[in-house]
């Protein structure tokens, strides 16, 4: 980045939000990493701390609105205006529909989609006053492809946040603020090693994709550091899916 900039980042204590926090931080941002779990949010607000940036860990649960409008106050208040939104908070299983319950299908959107949707709403004066801003949403390259069986309710949530993206950027572009999404394909991280997917997936899944290999955190946070880059002005509503040839 060219100039220096306040970020949150929800779901910021492990795998893909942590290494965007990180990458952020290298590249000259202030991080308030946003977690349901605090003192490993702490952690990853020590390790950018260490990287020279300021940062701080605060426990936020994207689906309880007092608790997120107090993490964006103590973030306001530690570090600044926020310039730098990235919605990565997530959650994953596996499950056919005919076996899905109303409350499992409606926790995934309320996760996903709407925990992104509160997020925004809650960014949006500050962005607006500066008259700046970049607000980037992590989707999946399952809003894409479907993502396969069990994944009817994650690819479900997956695709509401590109739509609300388009729709957001669209809104938000004329006072200068960008909206995009990432769609990230396979990648190696705690949540999927936890999600419960049915014996050999992901050798399965690595096996036909064009790269031969799973994906990094830092291949999205590379990623993400663009969208939120001075150079990325001319990029909104879009949607970049690193995914290893997944999906093409």
């Amino acid at each position: 980045m060219a100039r220096e900039r306040n970020a949150v980042v929800t779901g910021g204590a492990s795998g893909i939000g942590r290494a965007i926090g990180r990458r952020l931080a290298r590249d000259g941002a202030d991080v308030a990493v946003l977690d349901l779990r605090e003192a490993e949010a702490e952690k990853v607000a020590a390790e950018i701390r260490a990287l020279g940036r300021r940062s701080i860990g605060v426990a936020a649960d994207v689906t309880q609105t007092p608790t997120l409008e107090a993490a964006f106050d103590r973030a306001r208040t530690e570090l600044g205006p926020i310039h730098i939104l990235v919605n990565c908070a997530g959650i994953a299983d596996f499950a056919p529909l005919s076996e899905m319950t109303e409350e499992r299908f409606d926790r995934m959107l309320d996760v996903h989609l709407r925990g992104t949707v509160r997020c925004c709403r809650l960014v949006l004066p500050d962005l607006q006053a500066a008259g700046f801003g970049r607000i980037v949403n992590v989707s999946s390259a399952a809003a894409l492809n479907g993502g396969g069986p069990g994944l009817t309710h994650y690819a479900a949530a997956k695709a509401g946040i590109i739509g609300f993206t388009k729709a957001l950027a669209r809104e938000l572009g004329p006072v200068g603020i960008t909206v995009n999404a990432l769609a990230p394909g396979l990648i190696d991280t705690p949540l999927i090693r936890m999600a419960g997917a049915p014996p050999g997936l992901y050798d399965k899944a690595v096996a036909q994709l064009p790269v031969q290999r799973m994906g990094r955190p830092d291949d999205i946070a590379e990623a993400c550091a663009y969208l939120v880059s001075d150079a990325a002005g001319f990029c909104t509503g879009q949607v970049l899916s690193p995914n290893g040839g997944a999906h093409m």
